[in-house]
């Protein structure tokens, strides 16, 4: 069960004039269920892309990140789930490629001008001809108020769908920005997330939505970790559409998009987190006091990657130990651990190199029995700060996994 995280309601949803979306039940893997969303774009679209750095990246990251660099206009993006088209190969390739031809003839464009995206089992041969055939009923189901049913598509062990939408003036009129987003395990995006697609129909320069995407990302798919694992097929991708006719181009303009794109994107990442596999709680890491964002973030993520604090969190057991090795072991030679203060919420329960003498356990466990919780860290060694968003560590998330393919 998600953590305080409800289905979007379809009407709160707004259509970004320039991107049109349909569903359809292809098969990939089960029956019966939606696993293709194929987005149709104007013909004045521009779009920005960040994808995973793990090295075993899923064919259709290699075609997608060649598509995107030969600048000939994206028309279409196309994703399945299901399976990840990762770790197959040239064979994988050429069944993407093959996918990416089908999306050409449906919509009249070329087979580069198609971005493919795939999510599901890794190291399956991708049934190509199957997405094919689906493409008929997505092409028939295009719409621009289909950001829910997208959203539904493109999950696999989600179990809520994950969209969000903005609306805000710039100096030529409003602008509108929707997004939707997928993923619920193997999430440590080293960019992104599993896949996220947020679409504007502001007009943006190339060169400046390809700062977009980066600074968003970086804002908010790469500040949250369910598990710690980084997977082949991370993909965000931002779209701007044009078809509004307003033009961000000043530096006040993109702040203001840049603000509605990235407050976006952060409900979408901490989305992901609430609908972490098995997750339970929600839990927001605060390192304050680096030396660097760099250095804040990695003692972030060396408490959001440790099983034994994870799972500590959803026993409710206040096992601070766990919490300092942690940040002992995030690999800061010089750290002087008697200057360090940590809270859980607002309760001081560690500072001077151990326990605060007026902490009490049971304010600890008050505060991790709760569904939303804080650790804070002050390292007091600079004026650095970063925040991680994770989840617990439950029984069900190794259920979930130890059943991924049955």
């Amino acid at each position: 069960m998600a953590v305080d995280l409800a289905p979007p309601d379809p009407g709160s949803l707004f259509p970004v004039p320039g991107v049109e979306l349909g569903v359809a039940m292809a098969g990939v893997r089960k029956a019966n269920r939606r696993d293709l969303l194929l987005m149709r774009l104007g013909v004045e679209s521009m779009v920005a892309g960040v994808f995973t750095r793990n090295r075993f990246c899923a064919a259709p990251v290699i075609i997608a990140k060649r598509n995107l660099a030969s600048q000939r206009g994206i028309r279409a993006l196309v994703i399945n789930t299901g399976n990840a088209n990762a770790g197959t190969g040239e064979d994988g390739v050429a069944r993407a490629t093959l996918v990416c031809e089908g999306v050409a003839r449906a919509l009249g464009c070329a087979a580069e001008q198609v971005l493919p995206f795939s999510t599901g089992v890794i190291m399956e041969p991708l049934p190509a001809e199957r997405i094919v055939a689906g493409l008929a009923g997505a092409v028939a189901d295009l719409r621009a108020d289909n950001w829910a049913a997208a959203a539904e598509a493109i999950m696999t062990t989600d179990t809520v769908p994950k969209a969000a939408s903005r609306r805000v003036c710039l100096a030529g009129g409003e602008v509108t920005v929707t997004g939707i987003a997928k993923g619920a395990g193997m999430i440590r995006p080293d960019m992104a997330t599993m896949l996220g697609f947020i679409a504007t129909d502001a007009r943006v320069a190339r060169g400046a939505l390809e700062s977009l995407v980066r600074d968003t990302a970086d804002k908010s798919f790469n500040c949250i970790s369910v598990d710690g694992d980084t997977s082949t097929n991370d993909a965000f991708v931002l779209v701007a559409s044009g078809a509004s006719g307003v033009v961000a181009q000043s530096k006040a303009d993109l702040a203001v998009l840049e603000q509605a794109i990235t407050e976006v994107a952060v409900l979408l990442a901490q989305a992901i987190v609430r609908d972490g596999e098995g997750a339970t709680k929600f839990i927001t890491i605060r390192i304050e006091g680096g030396r660097s964002i760099e250095e804040s973030r990695r003692v972030a993520y060396a408490i959001a990657h440790s099983p034994l604090v994870k799972t500590a969190f959803f026993a409710s057991d206040p096992n601070l130990g766990r919490i300092l090795a942690a940040i002992g072991n995030a690999g800061i030679a010089d750290l002087d651990v008697s200057r360090l203060q940590l809270y859980l919420d607002s309760v001081l329960v560690a500072a001077n190199g151990g326990r605060h003498p007026d902490y009490r356990e049971e304010q600890g466990a008050e505060a991790l029995a709760k569904p939303e919780f804080t650790v804070r860290a002050m390292l007091n060694r600079g004026q650095a700060a970063a925040t991680v968003w994770t989840c617990d560590l439950s029984f069900e998330y190794v259920k979930i996994n130890a059943e991924y393919r049955t």
